[in-house]
């Protein structure tokens, strides 16, 4: 019996040993684990009968320059706005056809600023961002000329730009979609207007149609400096939504992006599909920032729209109120795409918004 005892002791004994070699002492202190590297070594062949080894950096990513992070990290210095020459006047404001720069590219813009001495800090100031119009046609002094009266006559400068490659604005007219050039206008443009002296440079809105209202949100979720936004007819949907649901059934006319091998085709081959890949197709999605959204926002939609669908405007109010935003929506029954026959109520909407927020 003290024989079997003794046997039990010694195999409790040398397990206990056992374990106790397995633990980590509370007093050891583990080694620092081998110091990484981004770059890789790759064996190439030699003539010796040991083989070379030659280290070959692993390429680092380089975010998409349409991302919004990509386009937060950007400069936009904008410049002095620089008077070409006076226009003829409006009713109680006056008109100049004018330029600014933008990544050293002369870019054209009407200017329009109140009559009068400016109030204390200097006039508020909208950023006007039109929709697309061929840059082969399209003219400063011709178009969004009613828009802009009745932005004016309310009492703002407005800075109403061609973007590049349009008119006689410098450089290449290569879509909004697929490229940053025109964001980058705006972004110049809002900087540029806050120099002028008799702006405030703390109340800058931004009006966009259409395609201006994907570079207005854009700007809103890019830059603090746009205090409030109002969109008419607005490509403000997430990038997905425009690759998928939009299909345009009224008088489209291609932009120069939307020609050939366009965004869709070109980025669906390089990062994939939405549902393979969609920590990229969010990234470029102004919708995926709204809780960082510079102000509030108004939303104007004809039901009848034949180029961007209501849907849009719709599901983009409905994000932006669940990130805890102002956005306010506003339906026409059977209007079209640019909201003519409710025009003068949309307007008048649309000053009341900006006078609440910025007067």
């Amino acid at each position: 019996m003290k024989k079997h005892l003794l046997v039990f002791l010694v195999l409790i004994f040398s397990v206990s040993a056992c374990g106790s070699q397995a633990e980590t002492p509370p007093f050891f202190t583990a080694p620092p684990p081998a110091k990484t590297t981004e770059n890789t070594f790759t064996a190439l062949p030699s003539h010796s009968s040991t083989p070379t080894l030659t280290l070959v950096p692993t390429a680092t990513p380089i975010p998409n320059p349409m991302s919004i992070i990509a386009l937060r990290n950007g400069v936009y210095p904008g410049s002095d706005i620089t008077i070409v020459k006076e226009l003829t006047r409006g009713s109680n404001y006056r008109r100049y056809y004018s330029y600014y720069l933008s990544e050293g590219l002369k870019i054209y813009a009407l200017l329009t600023i109140p009559d009068g001495e400016p109030p204390e800090g200097g006039f508020p100031a909208i950023v006007f961002n039109h929709g697309y119009i061929p840059p082969d046609v399209y003219r400063t002094t011709e178009r969004y000329i009613a828009y802009v009266d009745e932005i004016a006559k309310a009492g703002y400068i407005v800075f109403r730009i061609d973007y590049r490659g349009h008119d006689a604005s410098e450089g290449e007219a290569t879509g909004a979609y697929g490229s940053p050039g025109y964001q980058i206008d705006v972004l110049n443009a809002v900087a540029s207007i806050k120099k002028l002296p008799e702006v405030h440079p703390d109340k800058i809105g931004m009006w966009g149609h259409s395609m201006g209202g994907y570079l207005t949100l854009r700007s809103m979720v890019i830059s603090k400096d746009v205090k409030v936004g109002v969109i008419w007819a607005g490509v403000v949907a997430s990038y997905p939504e425009m690759l998928y649901n939009w299909r345009r059934t009224g008088s489209f006319t291609p932009s120069p992006s939307s020609r050939g091998v366009g965004w869709r085709t070109q980025w669906l081959e390089q990062y994939g599909t939405p549902a393979d890949n969609p920590a990229f197709w969010d990234s470029v999605s102004a919708t995926s920032y709204l809780t960082d959204l510079s102000g509030p926002l108004q939303l104007h939609h004809g039901t009848n729209d034949e180029d961007v669908p209501l849907e849009f405007s719709i599901r983009l109010a409905e994000q932006a109120r669940t990130a805890g935003q102002i956005a306010d929506l506003y339906t026409y029954e059977g209007d079209n795409h640019n909201i003519a026959a409710n025009f003068s109520t949309a307007m008048s909407r649309t000053i009341e918004f900006f006078d609440a927020y910025l007067k």
